[in-house]
Parts: structure tokens; sequence; C-alpha cells
């Protein structure tokens, strides 16, 4: 009985199939939508084009996060990164047992699944999702009959191909037109061109992948995707949490056969100017499919049905990148950009080391340094403002922020309380410093966390990391430095150290004392901001008892900073400790030794240790183990 289940079984799936698509993705690395496709006159990509002639070209596709790890993770499990403590570049966090990936759930609906080759999330099961995960997997190994989803990724257009040498250019640098915001040089004019052919090399490599199809006879059997992993691989591109970082190409063809999964504005030959998110991408593949899409998945389903409504929104976030730690959330809509930094005293492009190789990267930070840059352009590397709001009709490059105009007052507090909205709804973990993550809750644990609102009460947090950002409610510090929950202090003390315009002064009462007296110091503000009744001395008992290790750390920072000589002592030597990947994992180490890295001068006590530190260990997973070595390197520099 059991053989004969079996074939029935068998038989529907292969009586079925043709009654299902085949799909077919297409994705490349670190490129916009700079394709003839979409308007771009200085681009050549004639297969993509072809593709979008037939297919509908989208306007408006966010991937979500601005750099590969956690891209891929909102696709491969549909959810925001910052619902799974897995926003920070390849951090791998673990998944709840009731999370699987969607090609599980495509295998258990009778498809094919096979990915060439690029896995690359942060979360584990990559290995065993998929039929086959190679290079050498392909959608024609499936059984007959069989359906199959096919994805195949092209990484010619990665950051590291557009500054790669000796090139010769095909196409002139001086015919192209750089974004705005880079100083208009050769060595930028020639990444700009070298970009432009690694597209047109994607492209001939696309081109190959739809020849098979064509040539297997099944375009009219498979719907098609083409989509980039997030902005271009050059600075305010990849890793900015912007329009131009998160921005990406998304082509998608659909035989005549399969028009009836498709929603009313689709029109083959034309454009779409849906919103369209990362998230989005895995139930529109289960809709596609016919599989049940998971309550969990937060992203909803652009085909699979005449009649689907649109988005208003798009949510875009950034965490660490690389070895640099950050925190910026963004919202959109059709028009406008709301962009949030919860960090603002860091600059909009960091230190990356990886970044640093590129001439674009290193031209523009010359020019920075030699005060030869536009007070527009060299912005990205000074302090951020806390909030950024622009018009992406009056302002495609991002130039020029509306917070302050009076004529967008209704626009800023509509995104604001659109962002919160969603930041609530989707119960974003990334007010959990990294270093918690991973010493305090546990990756496992987190996730549980999440969802417990007397355990991570994200009211109460994210309203200390606005007013934190904005320095804007000094008579709620002294009493969130002193609260229960280890990620409001946290918050209460990213308050002091972000309000780095107020510094620290002797109150007027005691402006005589020495600075070496115990206790002299109290945080006090010029523009008032910051209470002046949090002590110095207050800080020093966090780095003996509190269980945090990212409160340790700031606080440690803070000491560093502005103490006595026995408490600046004292808070180098904790970061010093927390820097040894010997006894703490390589997050926690990546967040101590960012703030060694921004005391500068002030941490040269410890100049001798941080150039003894280890580099590797069991503590440093593979895919982390430059993050250490570059941060020694920078601060030595």
């Amino acid at each position: 009985m059991r053989t004969i289940a079996l074939f029935i079984v068998l038989l529907s799936s292969v009586t079925h199939a043709a009654e299902r698509p085949n799909i077919l993705w297409i994705t490349s690395e670190d490129n916009g939508p700079h394709m003839g496709c979409y308007g771009d006159d200085g681009a050549t990509t004639p297969n993509l084009d072809a593709l979008a002639a037939k297919g509908v070209v989208y306007s408006n596709a966010w991937s979500t996060v601005p750099v590969c790890a956690p891209a891929r993770t909102a696709i491969i499990t549909g959810m925001y990164p910052s619902s799974l403590g897995a926003e920070h570049m390849r951090s791998m966090a673990a998944l709840p047992e009731h999370v699987k990936l969607y090609p599980e759930y495509l295998r258990a609906a009778g498809y094919y699944t096979t990915n060439n080759a690029k896995q690359d999330y942060n979360v584990p099961g990559g290995e065993t999702a998929w039929d086959e995960s190679s290079g050498r997997a392909h959608w024609k190994n499936r059984a007959e009959g069989q359906p199959f989803f096919a994805i195949y990724n092209i990484n010619v257009t990665h950051e590291s191909q557009i500054r790669k040498r000796p090139h010769e250019a095909q196409h002139d640098p001086d015919a192209l037109t750089p974004p705005p915001y880079y100083p208009d040089t050769p060595e930028v004019r020639r990444d700009w061109a070298q970009y432009y052919d690694k597209m047109t090399q994607m492209d001939t490599m696309a081109g190959a992948r739809l020849r098979e199809i064509e040539e297997a006879g099944l375009m009219e059997d498979t719907i098609i995707f083409y989509y980039g992993d997030h902005g271009v691989g050059l600075p305010r591109g990849k890793r900015s949490v912007c329009n131009s970082g998160l921005l990406v190409p998304l082509i998608v063809y659909v035989p005549e056969k399969f028009k009836h999964l498709m929603p009313q504005d689709f029109t083959p030959g034309g454009r779409s100017d849906r919103l369209v998110s990362f998230v989005d991408l895995a139930p529109t593949l289960l809709a596609l499919a016919g599989a049940e899409i998971p309550t969990h998945m937060q992203g909803k389903a652009f085909f699979g049905a005449p009649e689907i409504p649109e988005k208003e929104y798009l949510f875009g976030l950034r965490g660490r990148m690389d070895e640099r730690v950050d925190f910026v959330r963004a919202v959109r809509d059709k028009r406008y950009v709301y962009v949030r930094n919860y960090m603002p005293h860091l600059p909009h492009i960091q230190h990356v080391a990886y970044q640093l190789q590129t001439p674009t990267t290193q031209v523009w930070h010359a020019a920075f340094e030699a005060g030869n840059l536009t007070e527009k352009s060299a912005y990205f590397f000074e302090r951020r403002d806390a909030e950024r709001l622009y018009d992406l009709e009056s302002d495609p490059h991002e130039m020029h922020s509306l917070v302050d105009s009076p004529e967008h007052e209704d626009v800023l507090r509509r995104m604001r309380a659109k962002l919160r909205e969603i930041q609530l709804e989707t119960r974003d973990t990334g007010f959990i410093p990294e270093p918690d993550m991973r010493e305090v809750y546990g990756n496992a644990v987190l996730r549980m966390l999440a969802q417990d609102d007397e355990a991570y009460p994200l009211e109460l947090i994210l309203e200390a990391a606005e007013d934190a950002s904005r320095a804007s409610k000094p008579e709620d510090t002294l009493s969130r430095l002193t609260h229960e929950h280890p990620v409001i202090r946290y918050w209460a003390l990213m308050e002091l150290l972000i309000d780095e315009s107020a510094n620290i002064e002797y109150p007027p009462e005691i402006r005589t004392q020495s600075r070496e007296e115990e206790g002299a110091f109290r945080f006090y503000s010029k523009t008032e901001n910051v209470d002046p009744n949090v002590k110095l001395s207050d800080l020093e008992i966090m780095l003996d008892a509190d269980e945090s290790p990212a409160v340790r750390i700031v606080a440690a920072e803070l000491l560093a900073r502005y103490g006595s000589r026995r408490q600046r002592d004292r808070g180098l030597q904790v970061l010093l400790a927390y820097s040894n990947v010997d006894n703490h994992h390589v997050q926690v180490a990546t967040a101590a030794l960012n703030a060694v890295d921004r005391l500068g001068e002030a941490a040269a006590g410890i100049a001798g240790g941080v150039a003894e530190l280890p580099i590797s260990g069991d503590n440093v997973p593979p895919r982390n183990r430059a993050y250490i070595r570059d941060l020694k390197a920078a601060i030595a520099e």
C-alpha cells in the first residue's frame, strides 16, 4: 500500500507540474539600477534590457539591508533581520525552531531547488535547505516533469571587482557622470567606468542563463526574476541606509500562461512603481508555487493573485558593518526617505578597512582631510544628524535634508510615526547591543525575549534610544542609568556619549577644583541637555557591578574620555580586557575596540596592550577573522 500511495503522490506531482511555473532567479552583487532599461544611457545591458522589454521593471525595490549577508537573510527567511537578532554583518544568529528557510517550504511543495552558489546568510541552515547548493547546482538535474526553483548568483559586479587592477576601461570615464557627492577626480571616474564595464559583463553572464532556458524550450513555463542584492559597491552605495544604498534593480518576466498569478498593475514591457522589499521575495515565491505562506514571514506576496494591495512604506536598516558598530533605520514611501541615526556621533562613512581599498573612498576621504569638499559632500565623513528627510523627486541623490523645512513638518511627523510603528510591529531587536546578544542573552534566547514585553520592554527602550540620539531628555538620564533593564541603562549611557557637543565641564560651584580630584567632574552641558546630577563616579560603580558587557564598555569609554587620571586608567583597562578574544567573543571585542579607536590619543596608555591582542581563536568564527586585525591596524595609525 505504501508503494502505491507513493506512486500516486509522484504521479500527482508530475500531472500538476505543468500547471505550476518553474521559477528562475538571476542575482548580481553590489549594483544599483544602472541599466539601459532603467533609463541609464551610459549603461550597456542588452540581455536584461530585452528581458525587461517583455517583463516588468520595478522602480521602487529595496534590499532591506545595504550589505550582502543580512540582505540575503531577509530573502531566505522572509523576515527582517532586525526581528531575528541577525542584522549585524555575518553574525550567525540562531533561528527559532518554527522558522525555516524558504527552499525547505518549496521542497515540501514538490519543487526541485538549486542554489548556484552563494549562501552567505546570517542564520544557519543554508547547507541543508537546498536539494543542491554548489557551483555545479543546476535545474537540469531535477526529476522528469518536476517543477524547479533555481537561483544563480553573479559576482563580477562585486565591489572587489570594481577596484581590481589592471583594467582597461570599455566605457569612457569622461563620458559618464558620477554622483554629485563624489569629488570629480580621475580615480573616481575610473572606478565608475569600471563599474559600468562590470555591469556589461554581468549582463552577458545573465544572458547565458536566459539562453539555457530558451534552448530547453522552457520560456513559456518559467517565471524569471533578475535583481541586484543592494546598492553599488562604492561609498554611499553599499553599506548606506538611504535610497542609494538600498535601491536595487528588479525585473520580472511572466509567461502568458501564468498571467492569472499577476496583480493588475503587471503590464508586460511596462514599469511598476509598486513598493517591493526583499522580505517580500520569499512569500511571493511560495505564492507562485502554490505553497502556504508561513505566518511568521513578515513580507507580503506581490504576485500570486490579481488583487494584491500595495505596500505604502518600505523599511530599511543597518547594524554593524564588518568591524564598525552602527545602528540606523529608514523608511520610505514612493516619494520620501526618512533616515534615523541612533548613533549620530559616528560618521556616515566609517573607517571600514575593506571599503577603504577602493580608490573612490581613498580620494574622497583625502579630499575631506584636506578641506577640499563642499559642505554637503563633507557631511558623509562628519558627525551625522539624528534625522534626515529626503525628497526623491526633487533630490534623487539625497543631498538636501528637509528635517528643518517648515513645509515638510507633516511629512516628517508621518514618517517618524511610521518608522516607530514598524519597529514595534516587527519587534526590532537592534536596540540590544551586540555584546549583550552574545554574553547576556545568547542568540537563541534573544528571540524569546523579543516577543516578551516584560523581558524586552520595547516601547520604553525605543523612547530611551530616541532621546539618546537627540540628547533630548536630560531629566530622565539618571533614572535610566539605574533602571533594572540593561538595554535602558545602555541607552542612558549612549546619551552621555552621543552629546559630544555639550562635553563635560566644571559646574560653576566646583569650577576651581582639580580634575584629579575624585568625583569632581559631573556631566554638565552648555546647552543644558545633559543631566548635571550624573557623576563620573556613578559610571565607575557600573564597571564593577553591571551584568551587561555593553554597559561596561560604554561606561569605560566615558571614563576614559572624561574621568580623573585614575578613572581614565580604569576605563582603558576594562576596554582592553573586553578586546581580548581569548576571553570574549569577537563581536564583544569588536565593540570594545571601536571604543578604543574613538578615544584616539586618550587611549595611548594601552597602545602596547592593543598591539599584543590576539586576532584569532575559538571565539573568532572564520567569517569574522579580519575584524580584530583591521581594528588594531586602524588604532595603530
